[in-house]
């Protein structure tokens, strides 16, 4: 089959090289000039499939309105809510009931769950360095954090991901550099769960996928879509312009054909993994999906070199659940990445927000990174209210979906560009995708 893919981010290259590897000829549009050049250019890089749940959960409501008061808040207004986002709170909040909340829980987990293992098996079968490393610990500063902590424990144990509680002792063994003077009550230490250049990936993998035969094409922006046995779509170019959230994103520039007026073009399928631009190509097609987009924060900077007291920064991932903002050591480099801001545009940089990560880094890791050389991120994660992401048929003829992972796109990329190409060449998926259709948002 003749396929295109609309966006090459980590969800639009993991799908291309599925879809590809099953032999299908693909092609992808991308309006930025690389791969992973906006959602997927600076996450925090965790792959811990026990932490990817619905934001929607019991007692969720009441939290983000305590966050919403507090200096180094983990959730954030970025501006007066219009309609749109109003109606997306209403459905989330409505998704926070209890019975909801077990199902969509149940479906991502078994999702990231699958996602994980298939991300090992391309890892060793193509050989791949993305700066991956193991080990996640996820910091509790008291004792009330660590009896916040125990209803996660006990999913934890429940959906048996291996973990132990780890007192400081412990956690200062398996984290040598966590800062001495910052109190520590305890740690959940997740020994297999993964941290890796999301990035990186996306650029080795997209290597990968055209070897393959797979073609990119950079700078367009597709328009349209009409649906139908042999879908259209009509893409134009876009000037290679920079983001002014990417700091120093390289660009590997392939204008496409460079028609100024458009080009429409037919194909046997279509695949949407545009993230937040789905919701604008989809409407047409009678698709009014609740996407909103859910704003994330990061630097990034190289670690000093080491003094010979104590080894600088992280050796893998961490997590201070206080302030939901994770620590990632990237090669040598360090990530700091959290806060979760509703509405507002990527255009506006909260300086609160990346406060808190610089808080969050000087307490556990003080003068670790060369902080004169930080890269600030801002992204916008494209969540649905309910949690999971849309995976498969659009319902509109040669139409497919693969969008709305939120803050999990990494962890959920890979399988879910496995089953999405298994969906598309008739073959039963390896993973059960109960759930996760189009139907449940209608």
């Amino acid at each position: 089959m003749r396929i295109a893919v609309i966006g090459a981010g980590i969800i639009g290259v993991t799908t291309a090289y599925e879809l590809a590897t099953d032999g299908h000829e693909v092609t992808v549009f991308e309006r930025r000039g690389s791969v992973a050049a906006e959602t997927s250019f600076a996450n925090a890089g965790l792959v811990a499939p026990g932490y990817v749940t619905p934001w929607a959960a019991p007692g969720m409501p009441r939290k983000v309105l305590k966050h919403l008061f507090s200096r180094h808040a983990p959730v954030r207004l970025g501006g007066l809510p219009d309609g749109a986002l109003l109606r997306w709170i209403w459905r989330w909040w409505r998704a926070c009931e209890p019975q909801h909340h077990e199902r969509n829980r149940s479906r991502m987990f078994r999702l990231a769950r699958y996602s994980q293992a298939r991300l090992h098996r391309l890892t060793r079968r193509l050989g791949l360095d993305y700066e991956q490393s193991k080990g996640f610990l996820v910091l509790l500063r008291t004792e009330h954090d660590l009896a916040l902590a125990e209803p996660g424990m006990r999913l934890l144990e429940s959906l048996q991901v291996p973990f132990a509680l780890a007192d400081a002792s412990a956690c200062r063994r398996i984290e040598p550099g966590l800062n001495p003077e910052t109190p520590l009550h305890a740690a959940i230490h997740l020994p297999e769960d993964d941290v890796g250049n999301c990035r990186q990936f996306a650029h080795l993998l997209k290597a990968e996928a055209q070897r393959r035969g797979v073609q990119f094409r950079f700078h367009r922006v597709v328009q349209g879509i009409a649906p139908g046995s042999g879908p259209r779509l009509h893409h134009v170019g876009s000037p290679a312009q920079a983001s002014s959230t990417l700091a120093d994103g390289a660009s590997d520039t392939d204008p496409g054909d460079g028609a100024d007026g458009g080009v429409e073009e037919r194909f046997d399928a279509i695949v949407v993994c545009a993230a937040m631009a789905s919701a604008p190509l989809l409407r047409p097609l009678g698709l009014h999906l609740p996407l909103a987009a859910v704003h994330g924060y990061s630097i990034t900077a190289p670690l000093r070199e080491p003094d010979g007291h104590q080894p600088p920064g992280p050796r893998a991932a961490l997590m201070d659940e206080r302030y939901k903002v994770a620590i990632s050591r990237l090669g040598q480099r360090v990530r700091v990445a959290g806060s979760a801001e509703l509405g507002g545009s990527l255009e506006h940089l909260s300086d609160a927000a990346f406060a808190t990560l610089y808080k969050v880094l000087d307490d556990w890791f003080p003068g670790a990174l060369q902080v004169r050389q930080v890269q600030r991120w801002k992204g916008a994660r494209p969540m649905l209210p309910d949690g999971p992401p849309v995976l498969g048929p659009s319902g509109a003829p040669g139409v497919w979906l693969n969008l709305g992972h939120g803050s999990s796109g990494w962890a959920l990329s890979c399988g879910c560009a496995r089953a999405l190409a298994d969906l598309i060449g008739g073959v039963g998926p390896e993973v059960d995708l109960e759930g996760l259709g189009i139907e449940r948002l209608r």
